[in-house]
């Protein structure tokens, strides 16, 4: 895919910085020497890993320059490294591995999340959220959308695939954890309007239609993706739409 945009991300920071706050409140560390954030985007949840631990080493990793640089602007004492999830492993044991919305990304992610526990120190913590929305109005006209476009070839699995159930993920990492928590949570985003709602999914869910569209196909897209979301959500009393969004939330803590 081509890069991410920051400055596209961060137009919903408070919203999408919120599953990072619920996550991070959920890991047991006390006084971790060695914290990375997998994913770490523009920053925004690096930054509560810093509040949260204020003397440990914390560092994140990223695919995409333009995050990073957002990142390093942001957070100026910690340090950012171009890297990839699938492939990234730590020069020593860490002590939490966080990652908030990266690896619904990845098609192997099961095996990527194995291979992550053994890269913590015994009693170390893996904290992991993934949307889980897949059936949302807002996912699910997307694929509807792309299927009906004269252009629908070029959008042909575009979007990301579904997560797993969640019993499959206990089975997974239970063997190899001392504690293991599972959980979603499903928010209910109050945005300004469908329009609101396709420039929150335009860095994200949208970005892998876009990306394979020109100029026109990509405007035209758009055009019939707002009408089908316009149609989809209730207008609340206050002009608001709710913006419903499902996350899956895994602690799993390595046996010590």
């Amino acid at each position: 895919m081509q890069d991410w945009s920051a400055t596209q991300y961060l137009k919903f920071e408070d919203e999408r910085t919120r599953p990072s706050r619920d996550l991070v409140a959920q890991v047991p560390a006390v006084e971790p020497g060695r914290v990375v954030d997998i994913g770490c985007g523009p920053g925004n949840s690096t930054e509560l890993l810093v509040e949260r631990w204020p003397q440990a080493e914390v560092s994140g990793i990223d695919t995409s320059p333009d995050m990073l640089e957002k990142a390093r602007k942001r957070l100026p004492g910690v340090s950012f490294e171009l890297a990839d999830a699938e492939s990234w492993t730590p020069a020593e044991k860490v002590d939490v591995l966080f990652a908030n919305a990266v690896f619904q990304w990845l098609p192997n992610h099961p095996q990527v999340l194995v291979r992550l526990m053994d890269q913590l120190a015994p009693g170390g913590t893996l904290a992991v959220q993934m949307p889980d929305n897949l059936g949302e109005p807002s996912h699910r006209l997307m694929r509807e959308t792309a299927a009906e476009m004269p252009f629908a070839a070029k959008m042909a699995g575009a979007g990301r695939a579904p997560l797993s159930p969640v019993g499959y993920y206990y089975d997974l990492l239970k063997p190899l954890c001392g504690r293991l928590d599972i959980w979603h949570t499903h928010y209910n985003h109050p945005l300004a309007g469908p329009e609101a709602i396709m420039e929150w999914v335009k860095s994200t869910g949208l970005k892998p239609y876009l990306d394979v569209l020109d100029e026109g196909e990509r405007q035209a897209f758009l055009a019939r993706y707002l009408e089908r979301v316009s149609e989809a959500y209730a207008v609340q009393a206050d002009g608001k739409v709710l913006l419903g969004f499902k996350r899956l939330f895994i602690v799993a803590v390595r046996k010590g």
